[in-house]
């Protein structure tokens, strides 16, 4: 029988380590990332204001948000033994053409694609290292604030419109991390801000919920209003979402940054807008989601993260936006979705047919 010892796992000088390091950080960016950066593990500067974000009532109806605050101040807690965070981030196509449903939702769920690459990238550095190395990768999945770890990581600034800013790529990308017990070369956090004077994002925002640089009013938000709200959006502030059916990108759009350095979609891109929206403009892409059955719902958002807001939840937002376009043609879909076994539905189907019997009783009938 062979008792002999198992080889030691291999030591790593700190060249070494910087070595692995960008090696790495290159095989991040050849799994499709296009940032990354590590960080240490340990207390997060910005989970005070987070809190008292909350205690103000700024997170609405976003009721997991507190949870796990203990271990949201310190990053070392959700997974006992971390040391580090590998952080990266993933366009998802800035150049994209606005429309009614907010880029980032437009292809496959972010939450998958990202966790699937991490859990990767997590085998990669288990291959280079020779043995196990416990981690668990973090894409809005746990009581972590990935901004306060990109920006520690030297991925980028907290821009007035809330969102992380990178110098090279402006803010049209996602983020996760891959937290893991293994000592690796650590970047500089980005300490700069380079918004400067500028304010386009707070100007623009359609609804004012950007109250101050930096802080948002979630219950203002129209991706809040469209995504999150789980009842009814507020009557007085359905007239400002518009045509945006699914999120807003509008702080984003105005911004230098992005108008500058946004990314346009690689050919391959998981991101890339599904068969289902097809470019669809907003009242068409509405007149669809309202004539749509739960099964057909099922086959054509496979894998979309507008899932979250559930068909009753996209049919209420359709609503809105047909609301908003007052256009007669659009009555025949609003009547019927009077009849839908949602009372949520309902309820905005019935406010938007209002809004078109105002427009058409005050619209003046010209000469012939």
């Amino acid at each position: 029988m062979d008792v002999s010892p198992a080889s030691p796992a291999p030591t790593f000088d700190s060249t070494d380590v910087r070595a692995l390091t960008e090696r790495l950080k290159a095989q991040a960016f050849g799994l499709g990332f296009d940032l990354a950066g590590v960080t240490t593990l340990g207390p997060v500067e910005t989970a005070p204001a987070f809190e008292d974000w909350v205690a103000k009532g700024y997170a609405g109806d976003m009721e997991y948000l507190p949870r796990g605050d203990v271990k949201r101040r310190d990053t070392r807690l959700p997974y006992a033994g971390a040391t580090t965070a590998i952080v990266v981030a993933m366009c998802y196509g800035g150049r994209e053409p606005a429309g009614p449903v907010a880029r980032y939702a437009r292809g496959e769920d972010y939450h998958d694609v990202m966790t699937e690459r991490l859990a990767a990238l997590h085998r990669w550095l288990e291959g280079e290292l020779g043995r196990p190395v416990r981690g668990k990768p973090y894409v809005d999945t746990g009581p972590i604030l990935e901004r306060d770890l990109a920006r520690r990581a030297g991925l980028g600034w907290f821009g007035k419109n809330t969102n992380l800013l990178n110098p090279t790529l402006g803010s049209f990308f996602f983020l996760g991390a891959l937290l893991v017990e293994a000592e690796l070369s650590i970047d500089a956090p980005f300490e700069t801000d380079h918004c400067g004077t500028c304010t386009r994002c707070l100007d623009a925002c359609p609804t004012n919920a950007l109250v101050a640089p930096g802080l948002l009013d979630a219950t203002k938000c129209i991706s809040y209003l469209t995504i999150e709200t789980k009842g009814a959006i507020p009557e007085q502030l359905r007239p400002m979402v518009g045509e945006l059916l699914y999120g807003c990108d509008v702080c984003q759009d105005v911004c230098p940054w992005n108008e500058k350095f946004a990314a346009a979609l690689p050919d391959d891109s998981p991101f890339a807008q599904r068969d289902a929206l097809g470019g669809k403009d907003a009242r068409t892409l509405a007149r669809v989601l309202l004539a749509m059955s739960q099964d057909e719902f099922n086959v054509a958002f496979k894998g979309s993260p507008m899932k979250r807001a559930k068909l009753r939840g996209l049919k209420r937002d359709a609503a809105v936006v047909l609301g908003n376009a007052r256009n007669a043609d659009d009555a025949d879909v609003l009547t019927r979705a009077l009849d839908d076994p949602e009372p949520l539905v309902r309820e905005h189907a019935a406010w938007a047919l209002e809004r078109i019997r105002n427009e058409a009783s005050t619209t003046p009938v010209l000469p012939r």
